[in-house]
């Protein structure tokens, strides 16, 4: 049977952009060098507000506040499944990238899912349909 880990993602859109993360070179090649929400495993005692707020100090020394939740996803990667959640949110102070290899702000109407983690691709064809422009 394949793990099953709880993730949480957060979602910061300004001004038509959307934030994303690059991630490393990796443990499973098939996510190496592609797209994510900065979040990350909720840990044993810590409800999913909990744990995305840790996630954001440790991976990008960045304060930030929930705003609302957002989405969920249940998808099964090759190794480990995993249920994602992601919520809406405001960056509170500047960010330093310590686990990724980039940042970037990209413009919500040319987001294209084949650069993001497969777990990521649904929300953000859910962000281009609700933040996107008709």
């Amino acid at each position: 049977m394949k793990k099953g880990l709880e993730v949480v993602g957060a979602i910061f859109i300004r001004d038509g952009l959307v934030f994303a993360a690059r991630r490393g070179v990796g443990k499973y090649a098939y996510l190496s060098h592609k797209l994510e929400f900065v979040g990350g495993k909720v840990d044993p005692g810590e409800n999913a507000e909990e744990a995305l707020l840790r996630e954001l100090r440790e991976e990008m020394a960045l304060k930030a506040h929930i705003v609302r939740p957002y989405d969920a996803v249940l998808h099964t990667y090759p190794d480990f499944t995993i249920h994602l959640q992601t919520f809406l949110c405001e960056m509170d102070s500047d960010y330093v990238i310590l686990e990724h290899e980039e940042a970037l702000w990209l413009s919500i109407d040319t987001l294209d899912t084949t650069d993001w983690a497969p777990a990521d691709a649904p929300i953000v064809e859910k962000i281009k349909r609700d933040f996107g422009k008709e």
